[in-house]
């Protein structure tokens, strides 16, 4: 059964589709925006730090590892994980670079350091300071979280080779386009940068989350 539709996406897809006449299309064919948002917010970040650099299943297959060295065999809250032993975490099958990266955000949150509650209160650019202070989350882990956890609107993620990939087929060019570019074309979609994006995801038949 499809989610009833939100009606500040029907809003952005109403005005997406009269602002840009090659976006138009797509939205035609894509249908209704959908967006999967997250509601957990450490778990979120946690699952993109452990789905870098390895194919998805391998990472899948950590992510339940790690998951049975607890209770419940559910993945652990930032206080739990905080005071997990790094060794153990290695025998879940993280690399080191990996456990020093969960380790450091699980520390921050339980500290209250990055305040996942409080963060939701900021600009975009101030959320995205905050969360690239935990090592291994960069500016891209840091929009996805904007669009995916904050479900803000107008965020352009010019670094995403998907948004690059759906530029460059539905507005003609021969090769990925530069940053400057897709900003001056996502002008036109402002205030709801982040549902165009989400719709040149789609036309690419390419699922995209936090991992």
């Amino acid at each position: 059964m499809n989610r009833p539709l939100d009606p500040e996406l029907s809003k952005a897809v109403e005005f997406l589709r009269g602002a840009d006449p090659v976006l138009a299309p797509i939205i035609a064919k894509v249908g209704p925006c959908r967006i999967a948002y997250r509601r957990q917010r450490f778990h979120a970040l946690a699952e993109s730090i452990l789905y870098q650099q390895v194919t998805g299943a391998a990472a899948a297959s950590i992510y339940k590892r790690l998951c049975a060295l607890y209770a419940g065999r559910r993945f652990p809250r930032a206080a739990a994980l905080a005071r997990t032993h790094p060794m153990r975490l290695r025998s879940a099958g993280l690399s080191r670079q990996k456990r020093r990266y969960l380790l450091d955000l699980a520390r921050k949150v339980s500290s209250g350091a990055l305040d996942l509650k409080m963060i939701s209160r900021l600009p975009d650019e101030e959320v995205i300071e905050q969360l690239t202070r935990v090592k291994g989350i960069g500016r891209w882990t840091a929009e996805m979280f904007l669009i995916f956890c904050l479900k803000r609107l107008d965020v352009l993620p010019v670094d995403d080779l998907g948004l690059q990939k759906g530029v460059q087929e539905a507005y003609g060019f021969r090769s990925l386009p530069a940053a400057r570019t897709i900003r001056r074309i996502g002008e036109a979609w402002r205030p709801f940068r982040s549902i165009g994006t989400w719709y040149l995801w789609q036309s690419l038949n390419k699922k995209v989350d936090m991992k």
